[in-house]
């Protein structure tokens, strides 16, 4: 789906043009968005406008591949949730099928949820780690499932993934609080933590080096946003088909 998704035309005639131009857009939105000013938020509109224009503008394969995202990191967090458990809080429960279902499973949930768990799960008992492979619990593990409706495709659904990110990622700061933002935006450098933990329970540390975004206390603006986003993704999809090997085998 991704290299489909980048021989979009779009990605290299219109892409450039409107990074050049957004990306000075966001950054004057974050600089005022970050005074001393009453926030706000709009998070059912933004919901509405990004699954409005995802049925109708964006390509199949970018669509699957965003619905594919919250399975997998949804199902990276609950193992981490199953094997360093027991715990007294809920597991992670975002798992859409289809566009519609994304206004329920929001795109701010998604990322709040990280924290939620990352903080909630707390300190690590390294001594009961690694596991054992037959010992490994999956009952929160779910297939990714998509409806037929995401594949199908419209004429007007010609945007790839890069273009798609470019058009929105002014609206999403400005709909969204700063603190909410920056979670949004930071959320990626906790990649290498759960690769660490990951990597420490299935005695492999080779995965570590699958997180491009690193260093969870070294918080950063919107720069070069598009490429860590990317670099998130395919982070929790390798991840994930690195537990889905073990699951298969054990």
């Amino acid at each position: 789906m991704w290299l489909k998704d980048v021989n979009y035309h779009t990605r290299w005639l219109i892409r450039p043009l409107l990074q050049s131009i957004f990306v000075i857009v966001l950054h004057v939105t974050w600089l005022l968005k970050r005074l001393p000013l009453p926030q706000f938020s709009a998070h059912v509109a933004l919901q509405r406008l990004i699954c409005w224009f995802c049925k109708w503008f964006v390509s199949p394969e970018t669509n699957q591949l965003i619905i594919r995202h919250y399975a997998t990191e949804s199902n990276l967090l609950n193992f981490l949730y199953e094997n360093t458990g027991p715990h007294d809080f809920e597991p992670v429960e975002l798992y859409p099928k289809n566009i519609g279902e994304m206004m329920k499973y929001s795109f701010v949930d998604h990322d709040q949820e990280l924290f939620r768990m990352m903080r909630d799960i707390g300190k690590w008992d390294r001594a009961k780690w690694p596991t054992n492979r037959e010992d490994l619990k999956w009952s929160l593990w779910r297939d990714i499932e998509l409806d037929e409706s995401v594949k199908s495709k419209r004429w007007t659904q010609v945007l790839d993934f890069e273009t798609s990110h470019a058009l929105f990622m002014c609206i999403f700061c400005l709909l969204l609080t700063a603190e909410e933002y920056r979670d949004a935006i930071n959320g990626f450098n906790l990649d290498q933590s759960i690769a660490i933990r990951i990597g420490n329970i299935i005695d492999d540390s080779s995965v570590h080096e699958l997180a491009y975004n690193k260093y969870p206390l070294y918080f950063v603006g919107p720069w070069n946003l598009g490429q860590r986003f990317l670099m998130h993704g395919f982070f929790t999809e390798y991840m994930h088909a690195k537990l889905l090997d073990i699951r298969h085998t054990k």
